[in-house]
């Protein structure tokens, strides 16, 4: 059984995203749930940290192959949002993994 795929993306808005186009995207991630074929699960949020290193906006999707992604990314509920996070993001970043690749790992951090 191939492995679910996990695509995140997190956005770094330009100053001045209108709140009206902020709302109709938000409103646009909360359509897609449901109704994208082979994505199995959709949440995004704001951050609510607001550190230096923080990103305004992410998203998280699982999907059951590698190709249900570029179903995603050209499917009709999803190509109109790219008219509001593109022109209004500095940056976006993406990562996409597989799913239980790797076993847990147990990681120290050290505080300075």
């Amino acid at each position: 059984m191939p492995e679910m795929i996990r695509h995140t993306v997190l956005f770094k808005f330009k100053p001045g995203f209108p709140p009206a186009d902020k709302q109709a995207w938000v409103a646009g991630l909360n359509n897609m749930a449901g109704k994208i074929p082979g994505m199995l699960s959709l949440s995004h949020g704001a951050d609510v940290l607001g550190t230096e290193r923080s990103f305004d906006y992410a998203i998280v999707a699982d999907f059951e192959t590698v190709e249900d992604i570029a179903v995603y990314n050209t499917h009709p509920l999803h190509e109109p949002l790219k008219a509001y996070s593109f022109p209004n993001s500095q940056q976006i970043l993406s990562v996409d993994f597989h799913l239980g690749d790797t076993p847990a790992a147990t990681t120290k951090t050290t505080q300075s």
